[in-house]
This record gives structure tokens, C-alpha cells and sequence, in this order.
């Protein structure tokens, strides 16, 4: 790594250590606390914790809890909470996109997020957070890559409650997934996350819920502090409904509008108005579970006309009973490419906003004209350690279209090169949690590549990620 990089390092040292330490020497106090169901866990989304807890001085068990509740009003019923999320992950990769014209590369990815949370009473919330997100060392940054001090997210929202049900309603700069984040995600997994300039309001009431939304994607921009705008080339819609059935297992459906000014596929090019229907089963049952998705793609790009299709299916099952807690699992995915050109169809499925790391952190894998099966196993063997290993194989769906790679980018010059088989993967990962505010993360992945891949210049690839994130 170079010496800015190495500088990095230091100085996250100096930052993580100390914390580190005090979040174990705390770690008795906070087990203790996550126990309890007034004092909130901390989150992926900080703005889902409610720290009202803290009104009770006898709650205040953890260094900085006057900064969780700050009162804006004598008697308490508006409070100001204070918070941050500090992550740092350590990559090192063989090459991205199967190794096709990149190099070995290390760098140190750093997520650095500081928010306020109003609470003004028991209806109106208001949630900033800025987010500073560096690449020390990276050969070739992209725009999930680095996004230096910047506005993530601004909103406000409302919320009622009354014996029918409950009214929700959030406007600004805010982020939302859907379900395992397939096709609608946070994007958590690289460093810059994906935030919407949207409206959205939902009503929950029994089993059901109905939400709709209204949205622009964030364009990221790295060339100075506070210059992300909202992307208006580029809009999303969806109106969802979602029923529990058989307690917490859950039923969903949702149509969405994705409008882009101008799309580029290898078959197509011009305005893109793609309508989406999309429909979910996940449950949990005894020891069993699966997660069911598939979405249908319709519109048009251009003069060509849409008509893709992509599916997805996770399930396991965990011998509950036995040491470890070992759970055999199984994953697989497809998606639609598009099989002849110039015949005014594009069959290419588009993944929207993809978690960039559903199949792995390695990010090598993209969720179009794919087919992927991966059986997993995986163990507990402490409350705080998860541990599992999977081997995956993969083919493109049709040879005719490109092989892609994350998050919908074509492999150059592969589009009918080779056979369907792309390549096979093994992967391995690790999950602690030190404490309450801090946790740790280790994957290797190993991804040997098939001959398509091979006649444009890719090659086998390894990855290793090790991630500490501290929450406060």
C-alpha cells in the first residue's frame, strides 16, 4: 500500500484502538442493556432508533449517554440524539471484473458517518447525517468507492397512530431496500451508500401494510465537499403491499416504474421506461426457512421493446438442537439475457439498485443473464461468532449476451464469446461481535474463471476483506 494509505492505517489505529477498548471494557454493561427492550440497538439505519429510553438517567449506563438524549424542552417530549458509525475495511483483490485489464490491488476502504435525530414529540422526526467515504491506496476509484464529506441523508417524517392502524410518512434526501436487497438496496456493502431524494408514506394496519414512493437516485459526486446532486435523468416509483401470514412469515408485491433519459445496452440504446412486478414469500418454520423473489421486467429502451425476467431462492436448515447450530444451505439465482440482436427486443434483465455484495464482497458477480447455484454451510459457535463456507457455480443464461459483473456491467468483448459457463467460487466468511457498538468481518474468496472469460484476458481471482465497524 503507499504512504498515504499506510497514514491511513495509522491514524485509524489511533482512532479504533482506544474504542475498541473501551467498547470491551463496557461490554458487560452493554450485553446487559441490549437485553433490556427500552435501550435501542444500534443499527444499519440510525435513524430506526429511538433513544427515549435515556430520559431515565438510571438508562445512562455507557460512556457519552448525554449526548443520546439531549432535552429540547423542560419537560422532555422533544429530544436531540447525537451519533456516529465508523467502518473500516481492509481489501485486498486479485482483480475485479474476473481479472479482464485490472491489477492486483489493495487499499483501505473508510466510511465515516456522524448524525443528529430530533425527536419533536411523538409524531415528528428529523434525521441528518453527513458521510465522508475515502479509498486509501485504490488503483481505480468508482463513484461507490469514495464520496468525501457529503450530505447522505436530510428528511423529515411523520408518524400517527390510531385504532386503525398506523400512518407513516417520510420526505427528503433518505435511503430504503426491499426483502434480501436483490434489486432494491442500501447498498451497504461498498463504501458510498445509496440515498433517494424521495417521498414516501405507508399505512400499517393488522397483518397489512401498503406503501408507495416517489424518487430520485443521488448522483455522487467526489470533486468537493457538499456537490451531490439529485439525478434527474434517472426516476423511481413503486407501490407495495405486504401481508404477514402464519406470524412474522410474510407475503409481498410490488409494481414499480424505473424511467432513465437515456439507456445503453448492447441491443438497445435511448429513453428507458421499465415497469416491474415483483412478488416475495419468505418464512421461517420450525427449523427450516427459504426466501422466495422473482421480478418480471416490461417497457421499452428506444425502439426496442423489454422483456426480461430474473428469479431468486435462498433456503436452509438448522439442526437446532445440535452443538454449532450447523445449517445447510442452498442459493440460486437467474436472470434473463438477451439471445439475438436487432430484433427489437431487449431481453437483458436490470438489477435497479443492487446490493453489491449479495453473492459476495468480492463484487464480481453482476445479476443479469446469470444463472448461480451455491450450496452453503454454516455454524454458531458462540452467540457472538457465525461462521459459514459455501462453493458456487455459475453460467450466463444465454451465451449470446455479455457476462456481467457488479452492479450491471458488461465484461468487454464477451457478448457471444465462448460457451455459457462462466466460472466456479468458493467462499468463506466469518462475523464477530465484540460488543454491542463494535463488530468485525472476514471473507476470502477464491473465483476460478471458465474459458469465456478466458479468451478476454480474465484470469482466476482471490479476495480478502477484513471490516471492523463501531457504532455510537
Amino acid at each position: 500500500m503507499g504512504r498515504g494509505s499506510r497514514l491511513a492505517g495509522g491514524v485509524i489505529c489511533v482512532v479504533l484502538l482506544p474504542l475498541a477498548a473501551q467498547a470491551r471494557a463496557q461490554d458487560t454493561t452493554a450485553d446487559s442493556a441490549a437485553r433490556s427492550p427500552s435501550r435501542p440497538a444500534i443499527k444499519t439505519n440510525r435513524w430506526q432508533e429511538d433513544w427515549s429510553a435515556l430520559a431515565s438517567t438510571s438508562e445512562r449506563t455507557q460512556a457519552l449517554d448525554r449526548l443520546k438524549y439531549l432535552p429540547l424542552v423542560p419537560n422532555g417530549a422533544a429530544f436531540l440524539s447525537l451519533g456516529a458509525t465508523l467502518r473500516e475495511r481492509l481489501e485486498i483483490n486479485d482483480a475485479a471484473a474476473f481479472g479482464a485489464g485490472d491489477q492486483h490491488d489493495t487499499w483501505l476502504s473508510q466510511r465515516l458517518q456522524v448524525h443528529a435525530d430530533a425527536r419533536l414529540g411523538s409524531h415528528w422526526e428529523a434525521f441528518v447525517q453527513v458521510e465522508d467515504v475515502r479509498s486509501f491506496g485504490k488503483r481505480q476509484i468508482g463513484p461507490a468507492d469514495q464520496n468525501r464529506l457529503d450530505l447522505r441523508l436530510a428528511f423529515v417524517a411523520y408518524e400517527a397512530r390510531t385504532r386503525q392502524g398506523t400512518f407513516k410518512a417520510r420526505a427528503g434526501r433518505q435511503d430504503f431496500a426491499f426483502d434480501l436487497q436483490r434489486f432494491v438496496s442500501s447498498r451497504d456493502g461498498p463504501g458510498v451508500r445509496q440515498s433517494f431524494d424521495a417521498v414516501w408514506a405507508d399505512w400499517e394496519s393488522g397483518p397489512w401494510r401498503v406503501l408507495g414512493l416517489s424518487s430520485h437516485p443521488v448522483q455522487y459526486r467526489d470533486g468537493k465537499a457538499f456537490d451531490d446532486v439529485s439525478n434527474g435523468d434517472i426516476r423511481f416509483d413503486v407501490v407495495r403491499v405486504e401481508r404477514h401470514v402464519q406470524g412474522e412469515n410474510e407475503l409481498s408485491a410490488y409494481y414499480a416504474h424505473y424511467g432513465r433519459r437515456l439507456g445503453r445496452y448492447g441491443d438497445a440504446i435511448g429513453p428507458e421506461d421499465r415497469d416491474v412486478l415483483d412478488a416475495r414469500y419468505a418464512a421461517t418454520i420450525g427449523p427450516a426457512d427459504w426466501d422466495l423473489e422473482t421480478m418480471v421486467q416490461r417497457g421499452t429502451v428506444g425502439s426496442a421493446k423489454i422483456r426480461a425476467w430474473a428469479l431468486g431462492a435462498r433456503g436452509g436448515y438448522t439442526f437446532q438442537t445440535v452443538r454449532w447450530q450447523p445449517r445447510l444451505g442452498l442459493q440460486f439465482d437467474a436472470a434473463s439475457g438477451d439471445p439475438r440482436r436487432s430484433d427489437g427486443r431487449l431481453e437483458t434483465f436490470n438489477p435497479l439498485f443492487p446490493n453489491g455484495f449479495y453473492f459476495s464482497k468480492a463484487g464480481y458477480t453482476g445479476y443479469a443473464n446469470l444463472i448461480h447455484l451455491k450450496p452453503s454451510v454454516g455454524f454458531k459457535p458462540t452467540p457472538r461468532l457465525s461462521m459459514q463456507g459455501a462453493v458456487a457455480a455459475q453460467w450466463r443464461q444465454t451465451s449470446h449476451d455479455a457476462i456481467y459483473t457488479t452492479p450491471n456491467l458488461a465484461l468487454p468483448g464477451s457478448a457471444g464469446v465462448g460457451g455459457r459457463w462462466t466460472g466456479a467460487y468458493g467462499q468463506a466468511n466469518l462475523d464477530y461481535r465484540f460488543s454491542a457498538n463494535l463488530t468485525g468481518a472476514v471473507e476470502a474468496v477464491h473465483f476460478s474463471v471458465g474459458d469465456a472469460v478466458r479468451a478476454v484476458g480474465g484470469h482466476d481471482s482471490d479476495y480478502l476483506g477484513v471490516e471492523l465497524k463501531l457504532g455510537w
